[in-house]
């Protein structure tokens, strides 16, 4: 039986993994910078963790997240419009969700570099004054 990679080989924006092959609409390079600016936000990805766990109503995710109702969902009207979350109506509460499947795969990605960003520096740092030891001896 044949496995596939989660990887697939060629994004459906055109790129392929890591070599732009066919150049992007205007139309999608806002609807990808739209995407990412909905992205970068703290707060917002604080939903995000507590969305990949799973729906949540306001007062669910407000609980861990913390703030303001009012500022929660300014901030889940943004994950909305950049198609990043869903909502669904459950009586008289909106329950909120991950929209893209591939949104915690993305955030995986960037959180496995910014460890291992940190990582590297923390050696630096560890070994920066074990080096200037030896030099000064």
């Amino acid at each position: 039986m044949r496995r596939f990679s989660p990887l697939p080989e060629r994004a459906r924006c055109g790129y392929p993994v890591g070599v732009p092959l066919t150049p992007l609409s205007e139309r999608a390079r806002e609807l990808i910078a739209a995407r990412f600016r909905a992205l970068g936000e703290p707060t917002r990805l604080k939903i995000l963790e507590r969305l990949f766990r799973s729906p949540a109503s306001v007062t669910e995710i407000l609980a861990a997240v913390g703030g303001t109702q009012a500022n929660v969902s300014k901030h889940l009207a943004t994950l909305h419009r950049g198609g990043l979350v869903g909502r669904r109506r459950q009586g008289l509460k909106t329950v909120y969700s991950i929209a893209d499947p591939t949104l915690e795969r993305i955030c995986a990605i960037v959180c496995d570099a910014v460890t291992r960003e940190a990582h590297d520096e923390a050696r630096a740092v560890a070994a920066g004054p074990a080096r200037r030891r030896r030099t000064t001896s």
